[in-house]
């Protein structure tokens, strides 16, 4: 993987009021800029539940995924979403096992959902948030033009109707998906 990578924290898991799609937003930990990513509903369940310390009765997914890699005695070392193409963004999963590190392709969803779990760090590539982050309220490549421009405008009426609590419904608007 090639380019400069940006350490990311997970800002915050929510729901796009009028269409009740689900959204993840991503924060660079040392600006002020985001990355938004729509997930589907499970994931998005399976993410906020980790991060509000929320254990299901039994394992989910991708507890049971972590699970079984802690077994196998691989670790999970990083996630990184690392390309966006044709509106869908790609994520990485990089695993260490028998003293060897394999790149594993993921999307977005599970990428961070086995994050959470694991506590590792997540980072994207600046090439992907020059195209889809944002600074304030601006595209992060626009951070001293003018924001005039519609697409601002539709973003900031997208980022005003979120809601912090998962909804349901899986039709797409806004920002590229996973």
């Amino acid at each position: 993987m090639a380019g400069r990578l940006v350490e990311m924290a997970v800002e915050s898991v929510r729901v796009h009021v009028l269409s009740t799609q689900h959204v993840i937003i991503l924060k660079d930990v040392e600006r002020d800029r985001y990355l938004p990513i729509w997930i589907g509903q499970w994931e998005a369940n399976a993410i906020a539940m980790k991060l509000q310390g929320v254990t299901p009765e039994r394992p989910l997914t991708h507890d049971l995924f972590a699970g079984v890699l802690a077994e196998l005695g691989a670790t999970i070392q990083r996630v990184v979403i690392a390309d966006l193409a044709d509106e869908t963004f790609h994520a990485r999963i990089f695993l260490e096992a028998d003293g060897h590190l394999h790149e594993v392709d993921s999307r977005p969803s599970d990428a961070l959902a086995l994050a959470v779990r694991a506590g590792v760090p997540i980072y994207a590539a600046e090439a992907v948030l020059e195209r889809a982050g944002v600074v304030g309220d601006r595209p992060v490549g626009e951070e001293h033009e003018p924001a005039d421009d519609e697409r601002l405008s539709v973003f900031r009426d997208f980022v005003n109707s979120l809601d912090v609590e998962p909804g349901a419904d899986e039709r797409r608007e806004g920002p590229p998906r996973e």
